[in-house]
């Protein structure tokens, strides 16, 4: 739903505004969502643990006596709190100094006016996160792949016409700001206002301190999605940017898999660590791994085989990007191990879980300057030297994958693994398909074609890959 919901915008983006604007607007977003990663303080993942110990149950009910009746509201109400004072301070720092954002100096009012979103961001971040700790994940999917897309893309369509300057910025904004007013009327709704609620600073502080190496390892964990824009926004120009920026929006698609299966799989890990059921928290690790683990790689190959119909989209100079969609897919699929295994490290082991992570993006920043610069001593295009910076990113996230489940496996005394033999008898067949149809028109290989590959691939994935406890997730169970 997302993906589709972006296609009108990446096009819109793409023919009506051009390269070199989606190329300032990729750099932009780079501080933007950094910053608003910040300032949500690994609390996404760390709330579900402090409404756990508040005494409530994900469906709200009290499994036992607390103290405050109003305990988890007010949790909600503390973490959001936080998340604004650190959200100003982010804002106001980008916007004094806006070269961070635009790094040539080259840019609109309403393009600094982007700022602006950290906040909106970060506040829903939050909101959804204590949604999904109530098992509320359709919320999610309302705002993250209905609302939030379609405003945009029809924003950018809109403001075309009446401030092409900075078009892109203001349908940005509008759409951050939509989702998080959908994700606000839910928490309300949820969780109801705060009664009796007073901010302690020193509790306050006690709560950020303890979310550093959550908010270290989401920093991380966003920044090799993207430090590749960060470091090629210095060496190329802001079209070969923006034609990157395009393919890494198709690329994307398989990532957001993981971020949906993250809010239910939280909750159920931090029951198990308090209980020090280890051998479960491997097989829901293993189990979940694996359903991401097919679903990136079958959505991957349905996007990478029709992949130059797919950069054609945004006009003939977009398709000179199809290596590095590619490669990009090919990142999100041996990334799958690693946001699974962490999944459960931030809870076990997140110190050591942090420095992995630290390791693995100081790796893939070395590797994408010296392919860059290496590139450019062999005369390579600019596109070119963005796509050996998507390949830099699929070494690093492979070599993250290993040291991650091997450091689990270590803790939980069971082997961490997402690999099943069905995927082989899936991925042939939609190969050989998708060969087929890359013979036929690129209209009909994306129309005809990636339905066809999907549906193949996903018949081979339930026959052979999937067993009886995989299956469950697809059937609905009377009361």
């Amino acid at each position: 739903m997302r993906l589709v919901a972006r296609i009108p915008f990446l096009f819109l983006a793409s023919r009506l505004y051009g390269a070199s604007a989606l190329g300032r607007f990729a750099s932009a977003l780079v501080m933007v969502e950094f910053a608003g990663q910040l300032a949500t303080l690994g609390q996404k993942r760390g709330l579900a643990q402090k409404l756990d110990e508040s005494g409530w149950s994900n469906t709200g009910q009290r499994p036992g006596q607390v103290a405050d009746p109003d305990a988890a509201t007010h949790a909600v109400a503390d973490a959001l709190l936080v998340t604004t004072v650190l959200a100003v301070v982010m804002s106001l720092l980008i916007w004094w100094f806006p070269e961070s954002m635009y790094p040539r100096g080259n840019f609109s009012l309403a393009e600094r006016l982007l700022v602006l979103s950290v906040w909106v961001m970060a506040v829903g971040d939050i909101a959804l996160a204590a949604l999904a700790f109530r098992f509320d994940v359709a919320t999610t999917v309302r705002a993250r792949a209905v609302v939030e897309p379609w405003t945009l893309s029809i924003t950018a369509g809109l403001a075309y016409f009446v401030y092409p300057e900075g078009g892109l910025a203001l349908a940005y904004l509008a759409s951050v700001s939509a989702a998080t007013l959908v994700a606000l009327v839910a928490l309300v709704r949820t969780y109801g206002l705060p009664r009796r609620w007073r901010p302690r600073p020193i509790a306050l502080m006690r709560l950020a301190l303890r979310n550093m190496p959550l908010a270290g390892a989401d920093a991380v964990e966003w920044g090799t999605r993207k430090i590749d824009v960060f470091i090629l926004r210095f060496f190329i120009g802001e079209a070969a940017l923006g034609i990157y920026y395009f393919a890494q929006q198709f690329a994307s698609l398989p990532q957001k898999l993981k971020s949906s299966f993250e809010p239910v799989l939280g909750p159920v890990i931090t029951r198990n660590v308090r209980t020090g059921n280890m051998a479960a928290i491997a097989a829901q690790v293993c189990q979940v791994g694996f359903w991401i683990t097919a679903a990136q790689t079958g959505i991957a190959l349905a996007l990478a085989i029709p992949g130059a119909g797919l950069m054609g989209l945004g006009g003939p100079a977009f398709v000179q990007g199809t290596a590095a969609l590619v490669f990009l897919l090919i990142a999100e699929v041996v990334a799958a191990t690693a946001v699974v295994s962490e999944a459960a490290l931030i809870y076990v082991a997140r110190m050591r879980n942090l420095w992995i992570s630290l390791g693995t993006i100081v790796m893939q920043g070395t590797l994408t300057l010296g392919f860059i610069l290496a590139g450019q001593a062999a005369g390579l295009s600019a596109v070119w030297q963005a796509a050996l910076a998507a390949l830099a990113m699929a070494l690093s996230l492979a070599t993250s994958s290993l040291l991650k489940s091997v450091l689990l496996a270590r803790i939980v005394g069971e082997p961490i693994n997402n690999w099943r033999w069905g995927l082989v008898w899936a991925v042939v067949p939609a190969s050989l398909v998708g060969a087929l149809v890359h013979c036929l028109p690129e209209w009909a290989e994306m129309v005809l074609g990636i339905p066809a590959i999907i549906g193949v691939y996903c018949t081979m994935i339930w026959r052979f890959g999937f067993g009886p406890e995989d299956r469950v997730l697809f059937r609905k169970h009377s009361a």
